[in-house]
């Protein structure tokens, strides 16, 4: 459950499947390849991207998710306006993408 505790400490929003053997978490993400570059977008609460520190935390714990391939972190606001964040080439590309055509996906962990 430790794994657990972190995701709901960075604010992801999660849904548990659990039985006697493991507990999974679900998370939304993308992962796009765009210009030649490969990398991965998760969506957290806005209070994680907020928080310059929690953020950076999140990305560590995503890692495992998405070896090897640089990764942002995605919030809306509360009119459902994007804010990302991560390595600054990938999130000012974002910025200028329309959320719909965003391949978004769940992904288990655990």
């Amino acid at each position: 459950m430790c794994g657990a505790f972190l995701f709901q400490h960075i604010g992801v929003s999660m849904h548990f499947t659990s039985n006697e053997e493991t507990t999974k978490m679900r998370i939304q993400g993308a992962v796009i390849k765009e210009q030649g570059v490969t990398f991965a977008i998760v969506i957290v609460k806005k209070s994680v991207i907020d928080n310059r520190s929690e953020a950076n935390d999140a990305i560590i714990a995503f890692r495992p998710v998405f070896p090897g391939i640089p990764l942002v972190l995605m919030a809306q606001d509360h009119r459902g306006v994007p804010t990302y964040f991560g390595r600054p080439d990938i999130a000012k590309f974002m910025a200028n993408v329309p959320l719909h055509v965003i391949p978004w996906k769940e992904y288990t962990i655990g």
